[in-house]
């Protein structure tokens, strides 16, 4: 079950928000300012067309390509520029490598700011109060609730997210990948893993 299914344990935002966001956008299209089908349209395009996707693609670049990685982490920015993978809500982008020493994990203690051209629309879970004050004072926990158990010996470093900064974190590739291109990379990477509460999956 995915963790921004509604009946998902994870799923830390309450059913309240969303009902008064419905009503919202039902009183805003009565009067005119909300067009429905131009909202479906961009809701569509983030959850399908672009989802995790564009992000896996640069996870997948930096694991089969050494000077792509390095560019990733010295400017993020100007590489997803590049790629075409820029726009509003992900104007300044940093890339954060997990490594054995350290797992990064993302969280937007404020609202909710995402890295939507990479990302995707951000999961309930990630805009929750629970999260957002929860993963900053108990990081390994929270992390151990997705499933997520490390080593004592991996540090885990919390990066807040805001309006002028978003983060992308790149994990670890999996043992076992090194004779697959890049498009059977890019099927391993999860959303999850990109925010820092999940891994990549295994190869098959």
């Amino acid at each position: 079950m995915p963790h921004d299914d509604p009946d998902h344990p994870h799923a830390l935002l309450p059913p309240e928000p969303a009902l008064r966001v419905k009503a919202l956008e039902t009183l805003l299209t009565r009067k005119g300012l909300v067009d429905p089908a131009a909202l479906d349209a961009i809701i569509d395009t983030y959850e399908h067309r672009i989802g995790p996707k564009n992000g896996a693609d640069v996870v997948a670049r930096a694991w089969s390509d050494p000077e792509f990685r390095a560019a990733l982490l010295d400017d993020a920015t100007a590489v997803v520029r590049e790629l075409g993978y820029y726009g509003r809500q992900g104007e300044h982008i940093v890339a954060v490598e997990n490594t054995p020493e350290t797992h990064n994990m993302v969280v937007c203690t404020l609202c909710s700011c995402y890295p939507w051209p990479l990302l995707g629309i951000p999961p309930g879970w990630y805009k929750s109060d629970a999260y957002r004050a929860r993963a900053v004072r108990e990081p390994r926990k929270v992390l151990a609730e997705f499933g997520v158990v490390l080593p004592e010996r991996t540090a885990v470093r919390v990066w807040d997210s805001t309006a002028e900064i978003r983060y992308l974190v790149l994990p670890m590739r999996p043992a076992g990948t090194d004779g697959l291109d890049r498009a059977a990379l890019a099927a391993l990477v999860t959303r999850d893993s990109m925010i820092g509460t999940g891994l990549p999956q295994a190869p098959a």
